[in-house]
């Protein structure tokens, strides 16, 4: 029977997610596995309590997606009528911190922006939660070892406790496959690469650059009247790339205007070069607070005063999702965010922009029944991450349910 054709499925981001969800309809049975406390990944959302009692929501990671891909539209079709996404009609562009001017680039714009609905990770929840699938948040997995004779493959957690067997699995964690990541988290590499020489030679030659970057999260009493738009690169500082409006999205709480801003690279660098990669302290994050809202008072945009503040640090660089319809928007940017962009061009992936697997949009080693999938295999973006998630299932459902 279908079910009892075991899929394993490490990682909870969007590509991961949806190759869950494609298995699942198929008839076969998956299991999620994901080390944070809730599904993502870039597409996460952040619930913070005010002193009193107050809770904010924020999209912290990629603040929307966009997609010309006809599969994935037809996948935002269904969403929608689901009621996960929603697209953003809010006017975009840049902020000019020499001249101190705004420009609206919105007559550039061609992609529709999406958004998950009433949070960026409304739709992995969603997927995480169909028939067939059960989610196992919290979960490390510490190995993935192939059982030669007995034709299947074993996952056991950090912690040691046996997760089960599985007749193929799906990885879309890098932190799985990759040393130089695994040097930054301090976790050991589960998948050793020898078992998949064919994946590992088309991983090794990636290069994997930390940008850092702090993410501001900022609540206001009153609407920032002053800000003509809802999103916008900015130019020329030393200290800030991006702002967003995130309670400008729809189907967002109206109770407080709520802003995020990202610093640039450089700037997270100079911290990360003065504390170190460990898990910054309460005392750094309220210094960074306070500098990422000083720089954003010092362009000369009128802001008043937040009644919430915080600063979250991810060693992955959060740049804005470029489609290239916004080529208007790349040539805004300021040079250290466009140098940046040649490498990174979405939020969330610490993956240059390059294809690794153009042809069949994952990385498949047929007879282990293990695939790879992730942006980095099609393009570094939303859509890419999505392109290879349906690909991995796809390659797994075919030869397991040609088996049954």
């Amino acid at each position: 029977m279908h079910n009892t054709t075991r899929v394993a499925v490490v990682g909870t981001g969007i590509s991961g997610a949806v190759s869950a969800s494609i298995l699942a309809r198929n008839g076969l049975s998956v299991t999620l596995f994901e080390s944070a406390r809730g599904p993502g990944g870039r597409m996460s959302q952040r619930r913070e309590t005010t002193e009193d009692g107050t809770e904010l929501m924020f999209d912290h990671g990629a603040p929307f997606f966009t997609s010309s891909n006809n599969g994935v539209l037809g996948l935002v079709k269904e969403w929608q009528l689901r009621g996960l996404v929603a697209e953003w009609k809010e006017k975009f562009g840049s902020f000019d911190c020499t001249s101190s001017k705004f420009t609206d680039t919105e007559q550039d714009q061609v992609c529709k922006r999406y958004v998950g609905v009433p949070g960026m990770n409304s739709i992995c929840k969603a997927l995480c939660r169909e028939p067939g699938v059960e989610a196992r948040f919290g979960t490390s997995v510490g190995r993935l070892d192939w059982l030669q004779n007995e034709n299947l493959w074993m996952v056991t957690a950090l912690d040691g406790q046996n997760l089960g067997h599985f007749n193929g699995v799906v990885v879309s964690d890098k932190n799985i496959l990759l040393p130089p990541i695994t040097s930054v988290t301090g976790r050991p590499q589960p998948l050793d690469l020898k078992l998949v020489p064919e994946i590992a030679d088309k991983l090794q030659d990636i290069p994997i650059p930390v940008h850092p970057c702090f993410a501001l999260m900022l609540a206001f009493a009153e609407p920032l009247s002053s800000i003509p738009l809802k999103g916008f690169s900015i130019k020329n500082s030393e200290v800030l790339s991006w702002a967003h409006c995130d309670s400008s999205k729809p189907g967002r709480s109206a109770n407080s205007e709520r802003w995020i801003l990202h610093s640039t690279a450089e700037y997270a660098q100079s911290i990360i070069s003065q504390t170190g990669l460990q898990k910054p302290s309460d005392a750094l994050l309220k210094r960074v607070s306070e500098e990422l809202l000083q720089a954003l008072q010092m362009t000369g945009i009128n802001v008043s005063q937040p009644f919430f503040m915080k600063a979250h640090r991810c060693l992955r660089c959060f740049l804005l999702e470029i489609s290239i319809s916004h080529t208007s928007i790349l040539s805004s940017l300021p040079s250290q965010v466009s140098r940046c962009t040649l490498t990174f061009t979405h939020r969330g992936s610490a993956f240059p922009a390059t294809s690794i697997a153009r042809e069949e949009k994952c990385l498949w080693d047929r007879k282990k029944r293990l695939a790879v999938c992730g942006d980095f295999c099609v393009s570094p973006n939303v859509e890419g991450a999505i392109i290879s998630g349906v690909a991995a299932a796809s390659k797994l459902k075919e030869i397991l349910l040609s088996c049954l």
